[in-house]
């Protein structure tokens, strides 16, 4: 790893702290889980980081974070939390289970039915925090329940004890202001609430700021930690 690497990714991490720390000032919570979105960034990448002490990683694809997550183990950072952010399949589900501290794209009962199940035969004696996605504007190339069916779907997951209800995800359009959507996420988690926690993972590199402003608590930032990305080698 070159030493302008190092710096430039210290810096951009200690960027970010601080654009957190000056935004929380006057926002919703003092709660933020800073999720480092490694998809297709290299292990140096996310080593980096790690050596920083930084913590939370999140990765999309399965085969990926179970790639890099080996590959880091060996290298000895073994306390990554690993966060699950894209669309998980239920094939898929065993293979990240032994890796995964919590996903935040539960969009159904079966593959609800199936994280709890592969949580058990491993033998987890806690609970897995999951997220359910929420497809806000009812996206066809987007995954995630409508808004009118968060209420019965919590309630759903409620009934699974392998899983630990957090709150509510999104990803607003890109076209549009994404304020107003983090707002309607926020009053759809008061609505789940008692079984919701109070959580809200939204918010990325662009709109970060107005996510916190309204109320987020895990922000998934890639670019502005990473810079741009990488062709990551699945092997």
């Amino acid at each position: 790893m070159s030493s302008n690497t190092a710096i430039s990714s210290a810096q951009r991490y200690q960027q970010v702290l601080k654009e957190i720390k000056i935004t929380k000032q006057n926002s919703r919570d003092s709660q933020t889980t800073l999720i480092a979105v490694s998809k297709t960034q290299s292990t140096d990448a996310i080593e980096e980081l790690y050596q920083l002490g930084h913590r939370d990683f999140g990765e999309n694809y399965a085969q990926e974070m179970i790639q890099k997550a080996r590959e880091l183990i060996a290298r000895g950072c073994t306390g990554i939390r690993w966060h699950f952010i894209g669309h998980l399949q239920t094939n898929k589900v065993k293979l990240v289970i032994p890796y995964v501290s919590m996903i935040h794209t539960l969009n159904s009962e079966k593959l609800a039915k199936e994280i709890a199940k592969q949580w058990s035969l491993a033998n987890r004696q806690d609970r897995l925090p999951v997220f359910i996605e929420v497809n806000l504007d009812h996206e066809a190339n987007k995954s995630g329940i409508p808004c009118t069916q968060v209420t019965e779907f919590t309630e759903q997951i409620h009934s699974i004890p392998e899983l630990d209800l957090q709150g509510l995800m999104c990803i607003p359009l890109s076209n549009e202001d994404p304020r107003t959507r983090f707002a309607l996420l926020r009053e759809l988690e008061w609505k789940a609430r008692p079984i919701s926690k109070g959580k809200l993972s939204m918010g990325m590199s662009k709109d970060f700021k107005i996510a916190l402003q309204e109320g987020a608590t895990h922000i998934r930032i890639g670019t502005a930690l990473f810079g741009s990305r990488q062709q990551f080698p699945i092997q």
